[in-house]
């Protein structure tokens, strides 16, 4: 075996007649840890070119396995991104793979980093690049003589907003206990890593009044049937007031522009942008900002994501219809690319809320899950504080660099301690 790979023994005790024995107890031990370590399920793991006797023994009788170690160089060193941006104070994670003359894998390796210009750029031992001043550096990850690099532009911080592009999914209809590292691992996993608040609050039941207190800073109704067009200020408003740009990518919907009621899996009510007056009367044409959550893909990909992006999942997706694993997976497979494209990286925040709780009341709407993911938060951070929507309506648009925080907003509790200043 290579160093760092890994291979199962298994062991199994007999009788004097050959008759295999079950439930007894196994112990596991190298004569070599050197080389070879094996756990106490019989697991080997290669350390060093060597060799080691693996010895499994039961009520005193043992067997062994006889394990080689071999040593195969590292052939090449790939650092993904190749290359990036990130604003001074903020940071970006490098990641070094290592490859055999085979191009196979090679894992267990020591890596060390280095920059070529610490003035601009400096580089952490597990690659982790932090922005010192405006200009180009050069960070190299090294293994066994060989290297790999990474060209990094580090940019003046945006002024105004703390985040140059604000997203935000709506999941549905779910309490804060039933999201779980079983039933979303993607999604806690996001938690884990990033900010996540333990005591926030939806504001009302059913769906619209929620998405409504998102987007406006007031509940304004509670029929989920409603095609009433809301004048009230609101997310639309405030951005484009501020000249910061939007779009509401719904999945399902029939078409760009698309103001009408339910069809198929898509739902009007998730999807409040297109109950706005901003939006359904105004002449300039701010309805075809409303387009298919495909376009998404595609404006990722172009460079062309605008401020805001509100992301509206269809029915089956965002946990409403179909279950949370169904709702986890959707994440993983669309939200991934986002987190890692180099535009996030740079100035990034992507919020993951549910509207309302399942079968939960506590203050209006019960308590559900919050996450914030961005390079500049704050890693593996929970708060206690106390939030509701408006809290997030606040958030996006302080993000922003936008001022006018329409209805509760104005006086919602801020959500700055997720970040780093």
């Amino acid at each position: 075996m290579n160093e760092g790979q890994t291979v199962q023994l298994t062991a199994t005790p007999k009788d004097a007649n050959g008759n295999t024995l079950t439930g007894r107890t196994v112990t596991w031990a190298s004569s070599n840890t050197a080389a070879a370590t094996v756990s106490s399920s019989g697991l080997v793991t290669g350390k060093l070119a060597g060799a080691a006797t693996i010895t499994a023994t039961s009520e005193t009788v043992s067997g062994t396995s006889a394990i080689t170690v071999v040593h195969v160089p590292v052939a090449a060193v790939a650092v993904t991104p190749a290359s990036a941006s990130v604003s001074t104070g903020q940071t970006v994670q490098l990641t070094a793979t290592l490859k055999d003359a085979n191009g196979n894998t090679l894992t267990g390796r020591t890596v060390t980093w280095a920059s070529s210009n610490t003035a601009v750029a400096t580089v952490t031992g597990s690659g982790l690049v932090s922005g010192v001043t405006a200009g180009s550096a050069t960070i190299t990850a090294t293994s066994e003589t060989v290297s790999g690099t990474s060209a990094i532009t580090v940019t003046a911080a945006t002024a105004g907003g703390q985040f140059g592009h604000v997203f935000v999914v709506t999941e549905e209809n779910t309490d804060y206990a039933d999201v779980t590292t079983s039933s979303m691992p993607y999604l806690m996993g996001l938690a884990a890593q990033y900010g996540l608040a333990t005591q926030y609050y939806a504001n009302t039941h059913p769906s619209i009044g929620n998405y409504f207190e998102l987007a406006t800073g007031q509940i304004l109704t509670n029929n989920d049937g409603s095609s009433t067009i809301e004048n009230v200020p609101n997310v639309v408003r405030s951005l484009v007031a501020a000249g910061k740009t939007w779009k509401s990518y719904a999945e399902s919907i029939p078409s760009a522009c698309y103001l009408g009621g339910d069809t198929g899996d898509y739902a009007r009510k998730h999807n409040v942008f297109a109950l706005l007056s901003d939006v359904a009367n105004d002449p300039s044409g701010q309805a075809c900002n409303i387009v298919p959550f495909t376009q998404f893909a595609t404006d990722l990909a172009n460079g062309t994501l605008p401020s805001f992006s509100n992301i509206v999942p269809n029915l089956c997706n965002d946990a409403h219809d179909c279950g949370l694993n169904v709702a986890d997976s959707w994440l993983q497979t669309n939200i991934a690319s986002l987190i890692a494209s180099p535009v996030f990286q740079q100035d990034g925040l992507l919020i993951i809320v549910f509207d309302e709780a399942g079968g939960d009341n506590t203050n209006g709407g019960g308590r559900i899950v919050w996450v914030a993911v961005s390079p500049k938060a704050k890693r593996g951070y929970q708060s206690t504080t106390l939030y509701q929507h408006q809290s997030t309506l606040r958030l996006i648009l302080k993000g922003l660099g936008v001022s006018v925080f329409p209805g509760a907003a104005a006086s919602a509790p801020d959500m700055s301690e997720f970040f780093t200043p």
